[in-house]
């Protein structure tokens, strides 16, 4: 078995961003459909739609939707997982959708931020590599980019989903 890392590809072989007409759609076709999930449930929810970057972001905000985010985020992962799906039904278009519901994504990232923060500066100045439990590829982005902010250390992703994990080293 061989040891994988997250690695950039080269810009030459990156598509091309979508436009922001197209993800302006993908937050309006990815919006239908979870009030379609929301009515069919039977909760009440308000969905918001951005776009940050170069991908939509939608958002579910209400009461009690605790039942949409799961243990650990795994029925949201889902959920994002259909809602792409149903996008790229319609769009013909691979998505990259982010799908947030109740703050749950958002105050993950606050704490992926400070974990990756911490576990930097830790490595810096005591030596020691660090493995990180295993992530979600969007966990894993936010580590990697809190990790990139400290000089002197660096991250890769090693071992295959759903174990794949960062490991934090001296650069």
């Amino acid at each position: 078995m061989t040891e994988e890392t997250d690695v950039a590809p080269d810009a030459a072989e990156q598509p091309s961003p979508p436009d922001g007409s197209l993800l302006e759609r993908e937050g309006d076709i990815a919006a239908d459909y979870l009030e379609a999930l929301l009515d069919i449930a039977d909760l009440d929810g308000d969905i918001d739609i951005d776009v940050e970057g170069n991908r939509a972001a939608v958002s579910i905000v209400g009461a009690d939707l605790s039942s949409l985010v799961g243990p650990d985020g795994a029925t949201l992962e889902a959920l994002q997982e259909l809602t792409r799906l149903a996008v790229h039904q319609v769009t013909g278009v691979r998505s990259r959708l982010m799908l947030d519901i109740g703050g749950h994504r958002a105050r993950r990232r606050e704490q992926l931020t400070v974990l990756g923060r911490e576990t930097a500066e830790r490595v810096k100045a005591d030596g020691e590599t660090v493995r990180l439990d295993p992530m979600t590829p969007f966990e894993r982005k936010v580590v990697h980019d809190a990790v990139s902010a400290v000089d002197g250390v660096l991250s890769e992703s090693e071992g295959e989903e759903p174990h794949r994990r960062i490991v934090v080293r001296r650069g």
